[in-house]
């Protein structure tokens, strides 16, 4: 399927045949609600199911230190991974401005790297297009910031199982499949980074739960900013622009955590996401049609607010479940289906201008024509909206109006204390790198950037060496799918736990 499309066939079909959930266009006076005042979102999460909270703690993702440890200064010429090889938990690497050509990898607890501007002047990771990443990390309580990350195949900054992180002030540019990726991790924040050119996502949150985007700049990208299979995310503050799909909230069937619930998307400019699709073919991200500034796919109680939502010339908010979009292999595990979207005030204008002909033929299920501001297609129910007569929409006419107008009372998701750093019992090693690390790629039984397991499964059978020994040093052997990066940094004992895991997975 196309860039240009987000829905087949079947979703007219559907639209026409089973179109229960369209009402008719609705007459009378609107129902104008003041966005101000009224009551505020209460949100989906509980901390006092986390442990060890101080509510007296400033707003910050890892561990405060009680004693400082030893500072690293890297200059020009030497290596950061040197420094990170003779760093002990809690030190600080201090990397002067100059050009370093790497891969960091970081499996140490409470290391943070920071890259020291001098009169605008930075360390720059340039990975000359033949590198994978520049930042990996699996320790706990990691920060690394100021840097500029170019040229890499996979990933700017991809956290592998890592809790409570701070990944910010950077600059990010062409680093293939990711700008930003954590995986796998709780309690972390991305803010005040530029990122652009990548053709998957500038930032990927993938299964995490306690995060917070704000403040990052992302344009020129497949999609700019995504929560995917994640939980507890707030996503504001944030210049969202010139990418093909904005913001994306969704849930990617046949990986580990099947669940997208309680996020925010707020106080964003998301505007002109025009950009052609030069997406992998055939991924979920491939699909996302050109001019697309929100798009809601079977992720449950995301709250859309004060966003301004202007130029996304196919729509600008897209709500689906499964059964509707692109590129999708369903998943019986995961729910299919957008419950309980929330859109409160939001400023939205000339979206919708040149859409695709499949929501031109939905709005004619509702008698409707026009520029679309909101659609939805496909099984959703528990959904609101307030104000709707400010929008061209379709399929939100029978959505009830929300109990509350703001999300005031929500200041952040992230905990009031860190949460304690994971602790991998080596009987559970070769799980958590799957899930880690092997998920960030392959889903079970879709297409995701790499090929599904079950064709890893069929290929390798009883072969646990052939998997490990693959993954230290690959080749290309599928002319459509991109080549698979060595993860040589693992252990041996660690890749040939992975691949006995994979090997061992029924769903």
């Amino acid at each position: 399927m196309s860039s240009g499309k987000i829905v087949g066939v079947v979703l007219v079909v559907a639209a026409f045949a089973g179109g229960t959930y369209f009402g008719s266009s609705q007459n009378g006076a609107p129902v104008i609600t003041n966005s101000s005042s009224g009551a505020s979102y209460g949100g989906g999460y509980d901390k006092s199911a986390d442990k060890n909270l101080n509510k007296g703690a400033k707003k910050s993702a890892v561990i405060e230190r009680k004693v400082a440890g030893t500072v690293h200064v890297v200059n020009d010429g030497d290596t950061i991974m040197a420094a990170v090889q003779s760093a002990k938990p809690g030190d600080t690497i201090q990397v002067m401005p100059g050009t370093y050509h790497e891969t960091v990898y970081v499996d140490k607890d409470d290391i943070r790297i920071i890259g020291v501007i001098q009169e605008g002047k930075r360390a720059t990771l340039d990975g000359k297009g033949v590198l994978n990443d520049a930042f990996l990390y699996s320790g706990n309580n990691f920060v690394v910031e100021n840097f500029v990350i170019t040229k890499y195949k996979g990933n700017g900054v991809m956290g592998q199982a890592g809790n409570n992180f701070e990944i910010r002030n950077n600059i990010i540019v062409d680093t293939g499949v990711y700008g930003i990726f954590p995986q796998l991790g709780k309690n972390g924040i991305v803010e005040y980074n530029v990122i652009s050119g990548i053709e998957d996502a500038a930032i990927y949150v993938g299964m995490s739960d306690n995060i917070h985007v704000a403040y990052n700049d992302v344009f020129a990208n497949v999609a700019g900013i995504e929560i995917e299979n994640s939980r507890h995310a707030i996503v504001e503050n944030n210049n969202v622009y010139n990418n093909t799909g904005g913001i994306l909230a969704f849930i990617t069937p046949g990986l580990p955590i099947k669940t997208t619930y309680d996020v925010i998307i707020r106080n964003n400019f998301i505007y002109n996401n025009n950009h052609k699709n030069f997406g992998a073919p055939g991924s979920t991200v491939g699909g996302i049609p050109a001019g697309t500034g929100i798009l809601i796919m079977a992720a449950d109680d995301v709250v859309v607010e004060d966003n301004i939502i202007t130029g996304n010339k196919t729509a600008g908010i897209l709500i689906t479940d499964h059964q509707n979009a692109p590129n999708v292999t369903i998943d019986p595990e995961s729910d299919p289906s957008p419950d309980g979207v929330k859109i409160l005030n939001n400023l939205m204008h000339n979206n919708g201008y040149d859409t695709i002909d499949e929501i031109k033929a939905l709005m004619l299920t509702e008698f409707k024509q026009g520029e679309p501001d909101i659609i939805r297609v496909g099984n959703s129910k528990d959904s609101c909206i307030i104000n709707r007569h400010r929008y061209v929409s379709v399929g939100v006419n029978k959505w009830q109006e929300c109990s509350f107008t703001n999300t005031a009372s929500i200041d952040t998701y992230l905990l009031d204390e860190p949460v304690p750093p994971r602790v991998i019992d080596p009987s559970e090693r070769g799980k958590v790198v799957y899930n880690g690390v092997c998920a960030g790629c392959h889903t079970y039984t879709g297409r995701m950037i790499g090929p599904p397991v079950q064709i890893i499964q069929a290929l390798y059978m009883d072969n646990p060496q052939g998997i490990a020994d693959y993954i230290n040093s690959p080749t290309k052997k599928r002319e459509d799918y991109p080549e698979m990066p060595p993860q040589n940094y693992l252990d041996e004992k660690t890749r040939l736990a992975a691949a006995e895991y994979m090997l061992s997975r029924t769903k």
